[in-house]
């Protein structure tokens, strides 16, 4: 399974901690690793060390040079939106064919090749083109990141359904245990992971809430997912 789409049932739920956390993984255990966040908004040049862009770049070993972040994230906005709206503001469209083409392009690399969404799994990429369409037309097995908070399981199964009915095969789902200070947090993360699994028949892995600032370092393993 050399390449894999990270999706999400919203925005802010931890993809990228997963995507840097299998970058992470896979180069630990010795496998060639490309990754990108292809779409990213709510970002410039003064925050881009600490954006998911950057994060993905630390986890990959790269240095955040210009060329690093074109080839990381080539389509890139200001205001923190969905990609329609955001682009709107800066008075663009998305290209969606061309993320299509950097997307295949990145495909072609040796070892494992992951990518990054942007939002949930339904967020407009377009006018007619969701992350659903993105991930079709790349023809990808996907991850599903989730919170743990209250409702994350009907988020979950909604998504999951819907991402299925559409012909998408996710292959795990990983929960990402929701901040203390939410006030929908669910202390009970493992007992959250046993339902989803029982739930849904597919493996869950879960990622306890990590202080440290390279997060991703601290991951439990994720491979398994990968079945490699």
């Amino acid at each position: 399974m050399p390449n894999l789409f990270i999706t999400s049932t919203g925005t802010e739920i931890g993809k990228t901690l997963v995507t840097a956390a299998l970058c992470h993984q896979l180069r630990r255990q010795g496998e060639t690793v490309t990754a990108l966040k292809p779409i990213i908004s709510g970002v410039d040049q003064n925050t881009m060390a600490e954006s998911d862009t950057g994060v993905i770049a630390k986890a990959l070993g790269l240095p955040l040079t210009e060329e690093v972040i074109n080839q990381i994230s080539p389509f890139r906005y200001k205001a923190p939106l969905a990609p329609t709206m955001a682009a709107e503001k800066e008075g663009k469209t998305l290209d969606y064919d061309a993320v299509i083409a950097r997307c295949q392009q990145a495909m072609k690399a040796e070892g494992f090749t992951l990518i990054e969404g942007v939002g949930g799994s339904f967020v407009p990429l377009t006018d007619d083109k969701l992350v659903a369409d993105w991930i079709k037309d790349l023809g990808l097995k996907s991850i599903l990141v989730a919170g743990s908070y209250l409702g994350t399981m009907s988020h979950i199964i909604a998504t999951l359904e819907a991402m299925q009915a559409r012909g998408l095969d996710v292959i795990g789902i990983v929960i990402s245990e929701s901040p203390e200070g939410d006030i929908f947090a669910n202390p009970d993360l493992e007992k959250t992971a046993w339902e989803i699994e029982k739930l849904t028949k597919l493996p869950v892995s879960t990622i306890p809430r990590i202080s440290d600032e390279d997060a991703w370092r601290e991951v439990p393993p994720l491979l398994q997912l990968l079945k490699i």
